[in-house]
């Protein structure tokens, strides 16, 4: 079965504008962990809003927002892979899935470090 692709330049960049977004749904709504991250972006949202933090500081915690939710979207994604092609624990795929996660480790430890230097002076 071959895919049919979209000659179309516009409606196939809407197409897969609609892919990324039915994915993002889909990870907002089912995965712990991006529930948990995404709730920490809309607090740190309200906290920008409250503490009035000014456009580069806005920029950058834009920015440390969608690399951990990014990251951990990637996560997930190599998580459900390695489930698939083994579902049973295997050393191999703990072992990548473990780098998986530390990659979601440092984005979390750089996005805290950024809060810190946002908000502690602020504070």
């Amino acid at each position: 079965m071959e895919f049919e692709r979209d000659k179309n330049f516009f409606t196939g960049r809407f197409k897969s504008m609609g892919f990324a977004l039915k994915g993002a749904i889909k990870l907002i709504t089912t995965e712990h962990s991006v529930m948990v991250q995404t709730s920490i972006g809309i607090l740190m949202i309200i906290a920008g809003f409250y503490f009035h933090i000014s456009h580069e500081e806005w920029m950058i915690q834009t920015l440390a927002i969608g690399l951990v939710l990014g990251i951990e979207g990637l996560n997930t994604a190599v998580e459900k892979v390695a489930d698939f092609i083994h579902p049973e624990f295997h050393q191999k795929i703990g072992f990548i899935k473990d780098i998986a996660a530390g990659a979601v480790f440092f984005a979390a430890m750089t996005a805290i470090a950024i809060g810190c230097m946002i908000y502690i002076p602020k504070i």
